[in-house]
């Protein structure tokens, strides 16, 4: 297998959006700090802090076009970081020597931090566009699919009927409150971080705080109550969200993989000529897609677990923490965007059989509805007589081999007390779906 597989040609596309991976690039990731740097230039020109010429030639010079990619990754590896390296560079690209005035004031972790948080904003901007067409899909399941029955599961055995539709609100449910969480999210994520070496913007005098909120404002960016440095909430925050929605992707890729299973064939991922397809067995139609959710939902826990750990640093700068969060915060972008792209692409496709779904309630000859059965005499009989009643009637039915309904017109208390006619309608799963298709109009009422 390869070393990353988030890199491979292979795999790598399985494992994370093209738009994701993008995001994540050296190259995305170096034009933030230049555009920190940037914006830091033009906000202290405006202060007059550094020359008024000097905001507007850095700006210029920063792209990441003019990057020197070998010495930049060398010094990097020297260094340990990639600001200063980088800021060496971008002080000879400004016209007039005015890139001597680059970073003034700055520390490394102010830069990266800040860029990290324009990255971040723009990644969820994916992940919120994602969320938005997976909830159009699943709203318009729950809504098409209100009252088409289909055997609810616990314990993966026969429970009581329910709905599709009602499965599709489920569904939808978590990922409205995701939605929801986003919402929330951002203004405590979408922070800058401008401090100094040891967060108190000693190196500004008393103009730091001006610096930093014209820095904030240059960047669309919230101005932090206090400094981050190594109190790192709110980024762990976002790998708890990303691993809460991989999760949810996962819960629903799992169900569409039990009913993909050959002897039940309820639902199926959109068909495409070739996926899913077996190297020695043709009739196989594998569910590719569920499986990258499920698998997604496991690699994004595991990169919060990662990201709660280094959420414990030292003092006022970290020592070894601060690098975790390099590997881990982009693996959970990505893990989340390949189980995102995955749900999207199937559910704005899910091939829905409601025949198969009938099919099913009746493999057990009406067994499902016991409890209809039994509420539907307990007015008749008593409850604890209807119960032993319909209970002999199940066993009987299960080891003769005969029609539910069959068992129960043979009872002779039960014949007497209910028609025939009466005991089919109480076997009908259709009559049995409680308030299965208010719920889910009450959800889609509701929404937002």
């Amino acid at each position: 297998m390869p070393s990353l597989v988030l890199e491979s040609k292979l795999f790598g596309e399985m494992f994370g959006s093209a738009e994701m991976r993008a995001l994540f690039s050296d190259e995305a990731i170096v034009q933030r700090y230049l555009d920190v740097e940037a914006a830091l230039a033009r906000a202290q020109s405006g202060l007059g802090l550094i020359p008024a010429e000097a905001g507007a030639a850095i700006t210029a010079a920063a792209r990441v076009e003019k990057v020197d990619w070998e010495p930049l990754a060398k010094k990097t590896r020297l260094v340990g970081y990639p600001i200063k390296p980088l800021v060496d560079q971008l002080s000879t690209w400004a016209e007039d020597g005015l890139g001597r005035y680059a970073h003034w004031g700055a520390t490394t972790q102010d830069i990266m931090d800040t860029a990290d948080v324009l990255q971040l904003r723009d990644a969820l901007a994916l992940v919120e566009a994602d969320l938005e067409a997976i909830a159009a899909s699943l709203a318009t399941l729950a809504e098409m699919h209100a009252e088409t029955p289909m055997a609810g599961r616990t314990h993966l055995q026969h429970a009581l009927p329910i709905t599709f539709g009602y499965k599709a609100a489920t569904w939808l449910s978590g990922i409205d409150r995701h939605r929801e969480r986003l919402r929330e999210l951002k203004p405590r994520l979408l922070v800058g971080q401008f401090a100094g070496a040891a967060g108190t913007l000693a190196s500004l005098g008393d103009r730091g705080l001006e610096v930093q909120d014209a820095l904030m404002a240059e960047l669309g960016l919230g101005r932090p109550a206090m400094t981050w440095h190594t109190i790192r909430d709110a980024f762990a925050e976002t790998s708890g969200f990303l691993a809460l929605v991989a999760a949810s992707l996962g819960k629903i890729g799992y169900d569409i993989m039990l009913l993909m299973q050959t002897e039940v064939g309820e639902v199926f991922e959109p068909f495409i000529p070739g996926r899913g397809s077996s190297s020695t067995m043709p009739q196989k139609r594998n569910p590719i897609a569920s499986e990258l959710m499920l698998a997604a939902a496991k690699l994004a826990r595991e990169q919060h677990a990662a990201m709660l750990d280094a959420l414990v640093q030292d003092h006022e700068r970290a020592t070894g923490q601060w690098q975790v969060e390099w590997q881990a915060l982009p693996t959970a972008f990505l893990a989340a965007s390949a189980g995102l792209k995955a749900a999207r692409e199937t559910l704005a496709g899910l091939e829905v059989h409601p025949e198969a779904m009938r099919r099913t309630l009746e493999s057990s000859g009406g067994l499902i509805v016991a409890e209809a059965v039994m509420m539907g005499l307990a007015s008749k009989l008593g409850r604890g007589v209807a119960h032993d009643l319909v209970y002999d009637c199940c066993r009987r039915a299960l080891d003769e081999g005969i029609a539910f309904l069959d068992a129960l017109a043979a009872e002779p208390r039960i014949a007497a007390a209910a028609s025939r006619a009466e005991l089919a309608a109480l076997v009908e799963p259709a009559n049995y779906l409680g308030v299965a298709p208010q719920m889910v109009r009450r959800l889609l009422a509701g929404r937002r």
